[in-house]
């Protein structure tokens, strides 16, 4: 192992990442505590633990190494996801924040749906629990795969060890203090994350000469990469673009949403998640994009960039800088992958003890047991991931897409109508999930069209809703009209005071 000044940086980053778990452990009182913070979250907390736990390995490597690869047309994901989060702000946050809360406060998806349709058959926490549980274990292992290379680079260690390694660490502080633990580094990694990507890029144009300088080595690479329709077809942009409908489905956003402090934080919060994600967006391209110029003009310094597009951030922050601020910028790698990864494992715990443990097994257990339940399926949920995550040749984009594709088609249609439309129905809204789900598992192997499978699978989840929910003999109750109608109230009330 290698005790450079870097590695010796990495090191202090995780004891303070530990540090801040021990500190979380004196507030998790309660099993609401260890996966939803008391519901105590302010809006700056809100804000950055969105972007953190939204933007993974993926937005410092997988990223930058798309744009480095194939150029500026690779930007439409950023573009994507930016119209996306804002849409996930305005039309979600807060009515999930109030709906969650009133029917009887739920504390995981499967909880909120179980009580928003009244399904006494709990087919639908069961099918969303599946659901959740299917597609995390493949997202958990692109943070590992990440974390794993990160590893690698950094402490020289074979990829075995480094995916042990990487996952011990964000496993540690998850353990520990749970959801507390969880935002609370969430913000220091936000921060982390977008001044890396600021910087990065800075400094290639400052070795290069300038903006102007560096834009004309990147056309004397390849005049295409400054295109940005190149290689691109209609329904490549639009599957490009449809990363952004991924965001009304993804349980560790959503999550983040229900632990706020209360709906009237969303709108402060809303306006720093965007500026937070815009310049970090802004920076991943900046990165990928002048990354192809700064190699091409220094050949002698690509060659583990060759190997692997993905290490394109990686490589300029140790061969721009002085190794100790290497270190950092590493370490806000390092950020991004656990405060993604940590938010997996812990909804997965979530899961598996409210919507699996406590409803069918121990209804009645302790706040106490449920808090070491929820621990322990915590270590059970990482062991699965780093199976997935054994081989190396995993691409962390390919299955972040996956995944990302997935939660969307299932739960983003079946969100946004149970928000704002009355009349969907237990039956509705269980065939939506199941629809939005196989159509991605079934896309996904076929890649028909060259199309992204959530475009196909969030369409059909939402006719499904809709035509079910609207031949099902089974209308909803009179109680359920009468919570509808009470959420909206709190939200008209809420509107008034921020007026």
């Amino acid at each position: 192992m290698n005790f450079s000044p870097i590695s010796i940086t990495f090191f202090a980053y995780l004891v303070v990442m530990v540090a801040v778990g021990l500190v979380a452990w004196r507030y998790t009182k309660n099993f609401n505590d260890y996966i939803l913070g008391g519901r105590r979250l302010g809006a700056v907390v809100t804000a950055l633990s969105v972007g953190a736990s939204d933007m993974s390995g993926w937005l410092l490597m997988g990223l930058p190494g798309a744009v480095f690869l194939s150029g500026i047309c690779e930007s439409w994901i950023a573009i994507g996801l930016a119209l996306g989060t804002l849409a996930n702000w305005l039309i979600v946050a807060a009515p999930l924040r109030v709906y969650t809360e009133t029917a009887h406060n739920a504390l995981t998806l499967p909880d909120y749906f179980s009580h928003r349709f009244e399904d006494k058959s709990r087919m639908l926490r069961i099918i969303s629990a599946v659901v959740i549980l299917l597609f995390f274990a493949i997202y958990s292992a692109s943070g590992m795969v990440a974390s794993a290379r990160l590893f690698e680079i950094v402490l020289d260690l074979p990829y075995s060890t480094a995916l042990i390694f990487g996952t011990f660490a964000t496993l540690a502080y998850v353990f520990l203090g749970g959801f507390l633990a969880v935002s609370w580094t969430d913000t220091i990694q936000a921060a982390m994350m977008c001044l890396a990507l600021i910087i990065a890029p800075v400094a290639v144009m400052i070795d290069l000469g300038g903006f102007s300088a560096t834009v004309e080595q990147v056309r004397s690479v390849d005049p295409t990469h400054l295109n940005m329709l190149q290689g691109q077809t209609f329904i490549g942009v639009i599957s490009l673009l449809a990363w952004g409908l991924g965001y009304f489905g993804q349980p560790h956003i959503l999550v983040r949403f229900m632990a706020a402090k209360n709906a009237s934080v969303m709108p402060r919060a809303c306006k720093i998640s965007m500026i937070w994600l815009i310049f970090s967006l802004s920076g991943a391209v900046a990165a990928g994009f002048f990354g192809s110029a700064f190699f091409s003009a220094h050949p002698d310094l690509g060659k583990a960039v060759a190997e692997n597009h993905e290490r394109v951030f990686m490589i300029l922050s140790t061969t721009l800088f002085n190794p100790w601020i290497g270190g950092i910028l590493l370490s806000a790698i390092l950020a991004a992958v656990m405060s993604t990864l940590s938010c997996q494992l812990l909804v997965c715990s979530s899961v598996l003890t409210e919507d699996f443990y406590r409803a069918f097994i121990r209804p009645r257990a302790a706040q106490r047991e449920l808090v070491w339940i929820g621990r322990l399926t915590v270590v059970a949920v990482s062991a699965v991931a780093i199976l997935i995550a054994t081989d190396p040749n995993n691409l962390v984009l390919s299955l972040v897409s996956y995944a990302w594709g997935g939660f969307g088609a299932s739960f983003g249609p079946i969100i946004i109508l149970s928000l704002l439309w009355k009349g969907v129905t237990r039956n509705g809204a269980l065939v939506g999930i199941i629809v939005g789900a196989l159509t991605v598992l079934v896309w996904h192997q076929g890649a028909w069209w060259g199309m992204y499978e959530i475009i196909p699978g969030f369409v059909l989840s939402f006719i499904a809703i809709i035509v079910v929910s609207l031949l099902d003999p089974n209308k909803p109750s009179a109680t359920i009209i009468e919570t509808f109608d009470k959420v909206q109230h709190k939200l008209e009330d809420v509107k008034k005071q921020l007026a």
